[in-house]
């Protein structure tokens, strides 16, 4: 599918007449790391300590690894779902649309602590529900450090200039996706789920 809109304009397009909906759907990029290093450094701590180093970082590792197939199945299954009805499309549009028909808005690349929070408390409830207490908080943190990894390689994706291959890859995939065909490379951090799924 390819994309008949796309804004090159650096501005944002508003997308609530409430002025405080508004304003929660802008954030800065650094946000997110004021929010969640503290819980990154708690749940680590709280690991380490349960479970000693190699153990948590083991568990951490995991809770990355998962991170990514399910940074994955989000972008492509959730966030390029293509509701028919209207008000699908509005929820569609303000939760991932936006983002397409206006990549360089710097104020909606990250996502807003409105939505992720209220997120990140339901994944922590789910691996409490089905991990086991002593693999439960270094796996959330490798879970949670990959979500962060995520949006920071979001925003430079976007904003900034790359002279390592590694990073230079990642953004012309990235750009691919926005510019090409948005029906492919869904992974941003890495395309290794776009490999095993034939969407590279």
């Amino acid at each position: 599918m390819k994309k008949n809109f796309i804004s090159n304009s650096p501005e944002s397009v508003r997308m609530f007449k409430n002025p405080i909906l508004e304003e929660l759907s802008k954030v800065p990029y650094f946000i997110p790391l004021v929010v969640y290093v503290p819980v990154i450094i708690y749940f680590s701590w709280s690991s380490a300590q349960l479970n000693g180093i190699a153990l948590f970082i083991a568990h951490l590792l995991l809770g990355v690894y998962i991170w990514t197939l399910t940074e994955y199945i989000l972008h492509r299954f959730i966030f390029h779902f293509s509701p028919s009805s209207e008000w699908g499309k509005r929820i569609h549009f303000i939760f991932h649309g936006v983002h397409h028909d206006y990549p360089n808005d710097a104020r909606r690349l990250v996502m807003p602590p409105s939505a992720s929070i209220p997120l990140a408390l339901a994944f922590y409830q789910l691996f409490k529900w089905s991990l086991s207490p002593a693999l439960l908080d270094g796996f959330f943190t490798g879970f949670i450090a990959g979500y962060l990894f995520y949006d920071m390689t979001h925003y430079l994706l976007h904003h900034a200039q790359f002279k390592n291959s590694f990073w230079k890859k990642l953004k012309q995939q990235h750009m691919l996706h926005h510019y090409d065909d948005s029906t492919k490379k869904y992974g941003v951090t890495s395309d290794i789920w776009d490999k095993v799924f034939g969407t590279k």
